[in-house]
Formats: C-alpha cells, structure tokens, sequence
C-alpha cells in the first residue's frame, strides 16, 4: 500500500476479517450514506455546488472504473447518483448540521464492532495495510464499493476470509 497499489479482492478480503457478519455490512452502509449526505450538505452550501458535487462524483467514480470490478462500480454509480439527487432534494440544513452528523455516525460505525464481534486473523494484511492516515483515506474511498460487493454480490460462502 506504501507505493499507493492495491488489489481490491484482497481489500475485500482483509475488510470480512473484520465484518463477515451481514449485519454489520447493513448497518456500516446505512452510516456510510449518511455520512455522504452529510458531507454533500455541507458541499451543497458552497458557491457553485452543482458543479462540485459533480466533478466531486465524477473523479470518484473514475477512481472506482480502475479498481473495483465492474457490476460493483455499476452498482456505485447507482448510489451515488441516488444520494447527488437527495443531496439537492433535502432541504438545506445550518452549516453546523452535518458535522454533527457525520461525527455521530462515524461514532455509530464504531459502536457496531461491539454488537458484531466476529473477526479472524489478520495476519496476512497486518504488513501492508498498517493502521494509520494511508489506511484509513483508503477505507473511506473504498467502503462504499466493499460494502455493495458483500451485500450485492457476495454469496453466502464468499462471506468468509479465505485463509
């Protein structure tokens, strides 16, 4: 990861470590569209936010297309089209809205590792993909595409760490 490469499968892979349970991946995606929501409100307030939130979307979107296999990032297309849309349908909020919303979520995130406690060995990644900024920049940009490869795609045995 140091020289900024990447497989996805295996970011797939290290990410069921920690969350082979459908219902963390469930409730992960619920706070991680809301804290795009959050962050698109925020933009939303800025001059000229059409035109951010679009190139915004579209640089992401561009990453994703080298990346992540294609139904995943077909499926990316489909969510973060949605959430552009409800960014501009929803009313606009005080500026000091989203940061609280995005802090509460992340805080939810966090609390969900309590009621899905499964995990298994990490090893194999704990060389590459050390705690830290570059990791966690990494999990923020690709959360999305995991998360909608495990709920859409994954069958029940591909779940699992493979070991």
């Amino acid at each position: 990861m140091s020289d900024g490469r990447f497989n996805f499968g295996e970011l797939y892979r290290r990410h069921l470590c920690r969350h082979s349970e459908w219902g963390i991946n469930v409730w992960h995606l619920v706070a991680v569209i809301g804290i795009y929501l959050a962050l698109l409100a925020l933009v939303r307030l800025l001059p000229g936010a059409v035109w951010l939130i679009g190139a915004g979307s579209a640089i992401y979107l561009g990453l994703l297309a080298v990346t992540v296999p294609p139904r995943v990032w077909m499926a990316c297309v489909a969510v973060v089209a949605a959430l552009a849309a409800t960014a501009f349908l929803l009313p606009e909020s005080p500026w000091w809205l989203p940061p609280i919303v995005f802090v509460a979520l992340h805080r939810f995130q966090v609390w969900q590792h309590r009621m899905y406690s499964r995990s298994y060995d990490m090893t194999e990644f704990a060389g590459k993909y050390r705690k830290g900024p570059k990791l966690a920049l990494l999990l923020a940009v690709y959360e999305l595409p995991i998360l909608l490869n495990y709920l859409l795609f994954a069958d029940a045995s591909a779940r699992v760490p493979q070991t």
